[in-house]
């Protein structure tokens, strides 16, 4: 119970009533009740219900995102393509992102789910937040079945899937990811650090990876701003490795746009000039 709910004499808690509710129940009291007037104030409540339950959602996701930490990418691909390629990235997993933020948005009111579907051989993943209030809002993503690594049909789809939870979840709460080194950074010595990528040319390549997995345009401006952050940690800690990962996403891009594939043109916001874009 609130330090602010009010107190009889007698030591009761005094529940506040909602006026517009006590002028619902005086209208349908009414032996002589306007039911045109009872309609609209019946429509009238749950306009504001409504909001209220918007400003309660917006309040809860505020405070639930200051306190969720950057997530860690706890995962490594690594294998070879069919050609030879050798193909290294890292990445946050759906149950190391749970395991942060479920505590963080119980906490606050909020959860989330996921619903999914296909659609002309795509994958489509839309994640649900909600709040107790009542309100919801939805991120969706699509891409193509993930055929990487000589997985089967099943194995594909599943893949995409997995892969649009994360990058629909982390967009709907507007998370950051960052590289997991195992305590190995710790205190290297000098020679070790001389051989040891820096911090953004990891995330660089993870993104460069990332945006060359794009099936479709859609896919790769998704992917572009999807990871906001990652970017501009990149072009803060080295605008070298900046420069690379905007020569990756132009070069995916002309690549897909040579495919004979439909769907709508990337925006101009590839390449990202700089931070404060």
């Amino acid at each position: 119970m609130s330090d602010l709910t009010p107190i009889n004499e007698e030591g009761t808690a005094v529940v506040a009533v909602d006026p517009m509710v006590s002028m619902i129940e005086r209208v349908v009291m009414n032996p002589q009740a306007d039911l045109d007037k009872l309609e609209r104030m019946l429509a009238m409540k749950e306009r504001l219900d409504a909001q209220n339950a918007r400003v309660a959602f917006a309040g809860a996701l505020s405070a639930a995102r200051a306190e969720i930490p950057p997530i860690v990418k706890d995962a490594t691909v690594d294998f070879k393509t069919k050609d030879g390629k050798r193909t290294h990235y890292q990445h946050e997993t759906l149950a190391g992102i749970a395991k942060v933020i479920d505590p963080v948005l119980a906490q606050y009111g909020l959860s989330y789910r996921f619903r999914t579907g296909q659609n002309g051989g795509g994958v489509t993943v839309t994640c649900i937040i909600a709040h107790s209030a009542g309100h919801s809002e939805e991120t969706s993503l699509s891409c193509s079945p993930d055929g990487s690594g000589s997985k089967n049909a099943f194995q594909a789809v599943g893949s995409a899937v997995t892969y649009l939870q994360r990058y629909t979840l982390k967009a709907a709460l507007g998370l950051s990811a960052e590289v997991d080194d195992d305590g190995q950074s710790a205190a290297p010595r000098h020679e070790e650090r001389q051989k040891q990528p820096s911090h953004a040319e990891a995330e660089a390549e993870a993104l460069i990876t990332a945006l060359n997995s794009a099936a479709s345009e859609p896919e790769l401006q998704e992917i572009w701003d999807a990871e906001s952050d990652t970017r501009k940690r990149i072009h803060a800690g080295d605008p070298a490795q900046y420069d690379r990962v905007k020569a990756a996403a132009a070069q995916r891009k002309k690549a897909l746009q040579a495919q004979p594939l439909t769907g709508e043109i990337l925006d101009d916001s590839i390449p990202y000039e700089g931070p404060n874009q």
